[in-house]
């Protein structure tokens, strides 16, 4: 300032900014602090998902132009040919069949759950039926203790975290599946699914002689069963009481989920914290980078007002590598840890 600057030190106002924030602060240090994040919103982000069965099974219609008849037949040729490449060209009919049976690997955000479902996936389609069926099974139990585990710190004030908070594990569905409701954390849909494993995990763990005769059928059903809890669950990109609704492309969380324990839990790490006009772009081993504003402005938008700014942004102000914005990978500042929301 100068002799004739009429404003002083005092009254300088230091704005701080996403790009501001260091790499390893956590959500609620960002949020609460940098200037504009009233204007941004949690970007759902999730690419752990293998949609070959939708292309696959898709019927090539006799009205279709023959040049969309031979691209769907080529693309369908590859995947085939990348089945045989995974799985082994030995019964490669059947296996076809098992893994179009099983269908799409849901879009989900990343988790833990994610490796071991892909090994359950990949047995049924081998023909391995009682691993895939054993291994659905305790794989829900996991995923039903992990939720517990993870939830139930947040819930100290509530009647139900009596009934859960000395054990380490829970091999009777009933009560952390009852009490996850209660919480609010398991959709109706997700608690239907638990309930329906349930029975398959109690038929077919314990002695059945009748397992031998149901044997795929059954594990089918496991499998289907764990990809609609996840799906369901977990989704990054479908209609859910956290998404905000309407948005073009990309599905972002409402402002008034941003702290909820579920989201913070499963979402926060791997989401971005973007306003309407960030750009993305690959980089090595299925990475992505995240370009944004530095700030968006004061005040707040509401869910819908941050939609429609997303919806009509003008192609050309989106940020990308060209712009003179800094980038930052998707979860660098977004670490949530444990204990500090």
């Amino acid at each position: 300032m100068t002799g004739n600057d009429p404003t002083s030190a005092s009254e300088v106002i230091t704005r701080t900014t996403i790009h501001d924030m260091p790499r390893d602060a956590t959500f609620k240090q960002v949020r609460t602090r940098i200037s504009d994040a009233g204007r941004r919103r949690l970007l759902s982000w999730g690419m752990d998902f293998d949609s070959r069965a939708m292309t696959l099974g898709t019927k090539i219609e006799e009205h279709w132009e023959p040049q969309v008849k031979e691209m769907w037949a080529a693309n369908q040729e590859h995947i085939r040919q990348s089945l045989i490449a995974q799985f082994g060209e030995q019964a490669i009919d059947q296996k076809v069949e098992n893994f179009l049976c099983i269908g799409a690997k849901p879009m989900s955000v990343i988790a833990y759950h994610n490796r071991f479902f892909e090994q359950v996936r990949r047995s049924f389609v081998m023909l391995d039926y009682y691993p895939a069926l054993v291994g659905a099974c305790a794989l829900g139990e996991r995923i039903l203790n992990h939720l517990i585990l993870d939830m139930r710190d947040f819930f100290k004030g509530t009647p139900e975290y009596k009934q859960v908070y000395r054990k380490d594990s829970f091999d009777k569905w009933e009560v952390p599946i009852d009490t996850l409701e209660a919480w609010g954390i398991l959709l109706p849909e997700a608690a239907a699914e638990f309930r329906a494993l349930k029975v398959l995990r109690h038929r077919s763990i314990h002695f059945n002689v009748g397992t031998y005769s149901t044997l795929r059928a059954d594990a089918l059903a496991a499998v289907i069963h764990v990809s609609t809890i996840i799906e369901q669950q977990f989704g990054s990109f479908a209609v859910r009481p956290w998404f905000i609704s309407g948005t073009k492309g990309h599905v972002f969380i409402k402002k008034g989920w941003e702290t909820h324990p579920f989201i913070l839990t499963y979402f926060v790490p791997n989401c971005p914290f973007v306003g309407p006009l960030f750009g993305m772009a690959p980089v090595q081993n299925g990475a992505w980078n995240i370009f944004d504003k530095a700030d968006y402005g004061d005040g707040a938008w509401t869910d819908e007002e941050f939609a429609r700014e997303y919806n009509e942004r003008d192609p050309k102000q989106v940020v990308t590598g060209r712009s003179q914005e800094r980038s930052y990978l998707a979860s660098a500042t977004l670490v949530h840890r444990r204990g500090e929301e």
